[in-house]
């Protein structure tokens, strides 16, 4: 063995558990019904193999070796606990006995589903279903999770006990919905996948971790469930990925969509997303996440802002209204009235929407107001939309831009 050889392979296994950790921990959750065992017998299976390996050279299986490693150091932990509780004295003999059967790999990719079902149970909170799906199934550290989050790592470490002991108290299964309930669960996951995404998409200098994350949960979940929502979001999310290096100037200044460089644009990503967005489009029975991807592949298909089709992204907000009416949708569509009609009917939407009092902490609300008035010339009335939505923006870089705006005004 070369001398480089232990490092390379200390990478080697650092890359085969964050590849391979959820589909391993999945099965071992499905072999020894308890999370927390689980995932206690998997980190030592890659302690042993950062032992074992560098003297008998890595496996042609490396995934059943972990899983077989995984599976005697619970049966180890379960004879030391039988000797106080009868039941883990059963499981462990139940396991014994099966300890020769390898798990096939239909089986394995069953077993990651049902972990990821099992951490987006609409029945745990929303912060614990990021959580432990970000640590579970994608593998990430608490610390990596925390540092993206901008949390402590106990307050992060805190979510996952709580989401953990939920999923115990509640008896919630490690299953795959049955097909009747398989479409209502399957949005609380999607939701999830967005919610990791957006929080990447909207933290500048920590976030494109998070996003790579979201598209790489994306990707698993159209392998394992190829329905046209699941194309959908996978969609959006690479046609608003592809805006990243034009999204900043080196200085970290927001660049609003209108003044992005569009050759910075990953057209690799448009192109995917596009053609994933097609085929949800194609399917007839798509939903609220293929509809947001169809307006950013509007975006995406023009050479310029001034060239943008506004009459279509007006007509897409349209029905996206009808199959999932928000206030920030609404907002959207006023903006893109605005464009496609002019200002004024923008503005008076806008207001309408304030008047109701449902946006009225949100800043993008204020922000988009106060660009109506500006190109209206009334400057007063948009200096007074920037300072309110200066008030309760919190993300630095949109802070900045705002504060950019009202110096310009002056």
């Amino acid at each position: 063995m070369s001398p480089n050889a232990p490092e390379d392979l200390s990478r080697t296994i650092e890359t085969l558990y964050r590849s391979e950790s959820g589909r391993i921990l999945g099965t071992l959750v499905r072999l020894l019904g308890d999370l927390d065992l689980a995932e206690e017998a998997m980190h030592e299976a890659f302690a042993a193999a950062l032992e074992t390996w560098p003297q008998t050279g890595l496996p042609d299986k490396p995934r059943p070796w972990l899983i077989s490693a995984g599976r005697f150091k619970a049966i180890d932990a379960m004879r030391r606990r039988g000797r106080f509780d009868a039941a883990q004295s059963k499981l462990a003999l139940q396991l014994e006995a099966r300890v020769n059967e390898a798990p096939q790999e239909e089986e394995m990719e069953d077993d990651r589903l049902r972990l990821i079902f099992a951490c987006c149970h609409p029945a745990l909170p929303s912060e614990g279903q990021v959580a432990l799906t970000l640590r579970e199934v994608c593998g990430l550290t608490t610390e990596e999770i925390a540092r993206a989050f901008l949390v402590t790592s106990a307050t992060l470490a805190q979510r996952i006990v709580r989401a953990k002991a939920a999923i115990r108290d509640k008896s919630i299964p490690y299953q795959v919905p049955a097909s009747q309930e398989l479409s209502a669960r399957l949005g609380a996951v999607l939701q999830v996948v967005y919610l990791v995404f957006n929080a990447g998409y909207s933290a500048e200098a920590t976030g494109a971790g998070l996003s790579r994350e979201a598209i790489r949960l994306g990707r698993l979940l159209l392998d394992l469930l190829p329905e046209p929502e699941v194309m959908g979001l996978l969609g959006l999310m690479l046609l608003q990925e592809s805006r990243r290096a034009a999204r900043s100037s080196p200085e970290g200044e927001l660049i609003l969509l209108d003044r992005q460089d569009r050759s910075l644009w990953n057209r690799d990503q448009i192109a995917e997303g596009i053609a994933l967005t097609e085929s949800a489009l194609r399917s007839r029975s798509f939903g609220a996440y293929t509809l947001q991807a169809a307006i950013a592949a509007v975006h995406a298909e023009t050479s310029s802002a001034a060239s943008t089709d506004w009459r279509q992204i007006t007509l897409l907000y349209n029905r996206l209204i009808r199959i999932q009416p928000s206030p920030v949708v609404e907002l959207n569509r006023a903006v893109a009235i605005a464009m496609y009609k002019g200002p004024e009917q923008g503005l008076c939407l806008i207001d309408d929407l304030l008047v109701r009092g449902e946006l009225t902490e949100y800043s993008l609300a204020y922000s988009a107001r106060a660009d109506l008035c500006r190109r209206l010339g009334r400057l007063s009335e948009a200096r007074a939309s920037y300072e309110k939505a200066l008030a309760l923006a919190r993300q630095e870089p949109e802070r900045r831009f705002l504060s950019g705006r009202l110096e310009e005004l002056k």
